[in-house]
């Protein structure tokens, strides 16, 4: 090879290299222009508040708010019978909108860890809403909640996180927070209960990555 001839194909290396930075430059732009999933927080949502003393116990009116996670919104109980809403909430039961409680394709389990470190919801194990209860279990330790009977105080239970398959077949992971009025640190029992709070994520595009 002779002397112009390196002179000559020196510009395509040039033209090589170049191509190259700037497909690198657009994969890195475009990762850092990735939008994260981020997490909506529901305050206060009604969970059948009491409204008096039956034989000394606080009873509620018996009903449930449903809720459109897809949406971010309560869905009207005229249309509990319909795919709009996604869980149904009434003091500590959580409902989902497939089996005997909707037509949907709603179904639930729950897991054992860090809501930020879940990212991907499991391939099987869902359940749907039965005879025998709820996909979601319920009582004192079973589920997202443990109860103290000696402070009639409802808590949190950290580590548990409720994965949700939708009315609608997407997912999402919940995260329970608070079940009394304004989210109190330390909560007793005589503060106004069954306002439940919690963070979701849904992913929407059906699959089941929680992360973008």
């Amino acid at each position: 090879m002779t002397f112009p001839q390196r002179i000559r194909l020196l510009p395509v290396l040039l033209l090589f290299v170049t191509t190259l930075s700037a497909c690198d430059d657009s994969s890195t732009s475009a990762m850092d222009n990735a939008v994260p999933i981020v997490a909506e927080r529901v305050t206060d949502l009604p969970s059948d508040p009491i409204i008096g003393l039956v034989d000394g116990r606080p009873v509620g009116a018996g009903l449930y708010t449903f809720y459109s996670l897809r949406e971010n919104r309560v869905v009207a109980r005229e249309d509990s019978a319909s795919t709009q809403w996604d869980v149904a909430f009434r003091g500590t039961t959580i409902l989902v909108n497939g089996g005997t409680s909707g037509p949907g394709q709603g179904a639930g389990l729950l897991l054992d860890g860090i809501f930020s470190e879940i990212t991907e919801a499991p391939a099987s194990g869902f359940e749907t809403d039965s005879e025998n209860g709820p996909a979601l279990k319920t009582g004192s330790g079973n589920s997202w909640y443990n109860y103290n009977p000696a402070t009639n105080v409802v808590s949190p239970i950290p580590g548990r996180v409720l994965v949700v398959r939708t009315a609608g077949g997407t997912y999402a992971k919940l995260s329970m927070l608070s079940y009394y009025r304004g989210m109190p640190e330390n909560p007793t029992g005589d503060m106004e209960a069954r306002y439940v709070s919690f963070d979701y994520i849904l992913q929407p595009d059906g699959s089941r990555q929680f992360a973008r």
